[in-house]
This record gives structure tokens, C-alpha cells and sequence, in this order.
């Protein structure tokens, strides 16, 4: 079994610490039109990137992606 990401959990982590894109851009220096392309799923974030928004959100990394489990052989 392995494991990929799937759609990005970004904007609930915010909501649920009452805070928005604006504010994880200055807390980051992460520029907002990177934040919402992560936000709606236009693109991927680099580990990195993950640790860096985990830790100013206070969250794991996983918990910036839905998991989804598939077979080596797909």
C-alpha cells in the first residue's frame, strides 16, 4: 500500500484557527497567490513549504492533505 496526496486541507486548518491567507502570507512570507493556488488545489505544496505553513498554523504536516492509499502496482 502507498500513499499520495490528496486534496489540500489548507483552508479548513485556517478556519479552524480563525485565520486567513492574508495572514499566513505575513507569517510565512509565503505570497498569497501561492497560498490560495495550495487552497484550491492548483498546486502542490514542496515539503518544505508544508513544514513551514504546518508549523505557523500549528498542525502536523499530514494534516495539511486528505490521504489517499493506493496500490504500488497502480
Amino acid at each position: 500500500m502507498a500513499i499520495k496526496p490528496g486534496r489540500c486541507l489548507l483552508k479548513q486548518r485556517l478556519r479552524e484557527i480563525r485565520k486567513d491567507q492574508q495572514w499566513l502570507s505575513e507569517v510565512t512570507g509565503i505570497t498569497k497567490s501561492q497560498i490560495s493556488e495550495y487552497a484550491n488545489n492548483r498546486r502542490l505544496m514542496s515539503l518544505t513549504t508544508a513544514m513551514n505553513i504546518a508549523a505557523a498554523i500549528g498542525c502536523h504536516m499530514d494534516d495539511l492533505y486528505e490521504r489517499i492509499e493506493f496500490s504500488s502496482t497502480e
